[in-house]
């Protein structure tokens, strides 16, 4: 069981990595701080894609840590 959760941990980590750098650069930190002006766009298409598709890998990230815990 755990060399699954294993095999599975890094399957996971590489997809998150891969849909986290594949995101288009925004405005940066400028635009968190104030800078940047009051531009507000929805995501559309292949971005919202993989701004959920990001999430997703993320919690499954998360849930096979937690699943580690009990299977050790």
């Amino acid at each position: 069981m755990r060399t699954v959760l294993f095999v599975t941990q890094i399957i996971f980590s590489l997809l998150l990595l891969l849909s986290v750098l594949s995101q288009q650069r925004g405005g940066g930190l400028s635009a968190t701080f104030g800078g940047g002006g009051s531009f507000h766009a929805s995501k559309r298409g292949a971005e919202k894609v993989l701004h959920i598709a990001t999430i997703v890998f993320a919690t499954l990230f998360v849930l096979n840590s937690v699943a580690f815990l009990f299977f050790q």
